[in-house]
């Protein structure tokens, strides 16, 4: 009998530029202390998960997430790096304070950029444009690992994990755009031995708040997927 399998979703710890209330995006910046402890909490969460693929982003906060992660389960593999799973480009957002930046373009124009599904910031990508980047890849490559009957792991960011949980649950732009993906909290969804998803489960340390959130009770949400 074929078990099931898992694919792992988990955002970076906290990062320097996090720290500082920054747009980030493609700028390849560090773990903050906490973010790597964060990343440490998320090693206890999977320690019965047999993760035997590892891919991530090809930016360093999320390399070195991941690479916390697997050596604390004394996992050894050969990690799969692509950019295509990195964060959303902010283009001439990248560096600067969000609060400064709400007072050089105007606060409503920043939050549209923020929060707006297929409106780019000056030189960047929306989310829709890093849902069709990271997408395709995901399809093509890593869903077919957990298809072979892999436990696959992805260490990555807020807005490439958003498109990766928009597909694998058909959420609309607006639930997508509702939903948060809290640092080093991972999403773990199960397929049955016929590839479909039966289930999802959001881990969090129990001594702290979560910060994830889907708008959409999973009840609901796997009734409809398996219907």
């Amino acid at each position: 009998m074929i078990k099931n399998n898992y694919l792992i979703l988990v955002r970076h710890g906290q990062s320097t530029y996090n720290l500082d209330n920054k747009f980030t995006g493609w700028k390849d910046v560090e773990l903050t202390k906490k973010g790597k402890n964060e990343a440490k909490l998320a090693i206890d969460l999977l320690k019965n998960i047999n993760i035997n693929k590892a891919y991530t982003s090809a930016l360093k906060r999320a390399q070195d997430t991941l690479n916390i992660i697997l050596k604390g389960l004394d996992i050894k593999l050969d990690v799969i790096t692509n950019y295509k799973l990195n964060e959303r480009d902010y283009g001439d957002l990248v560096g600067q304070n969000k609060l400064d930046a709400a007072k050089k373009f105007g606060s409503k124009q920043v939050q549209i950029w923020r929060r707006s599904y297929d409106v780019s910031p000056p030189g960047g990508e929306s989310l829709k444009m890093t849902y069709d980047r990271c997408i395709p890849y995901f399809k093509s490559v890593i869903l077919q690992d957990v298809f072979k009957h892999n436990n696959v792991i992805i260490s990555a960011h807020g807005n490439s994990i958003r498109a990766i949980v928009k597909f694998l649950l058909n959420l609309s732009s607006d639930e997508i755009l509702k939903t948060e993906i809290g640092w080093c909290e991972p999403w773990v969804f199960e397929f049955n031995s016929s590839n479909n998803l039966v289930n999802l489960d959001i881990l969090h340390n129990d001594e702290y708040e979560s910060n994830s959130k889907l708008p959409i009770a999973l009840n609901s949400l796997f009734k409809s997927l398996n219907t």
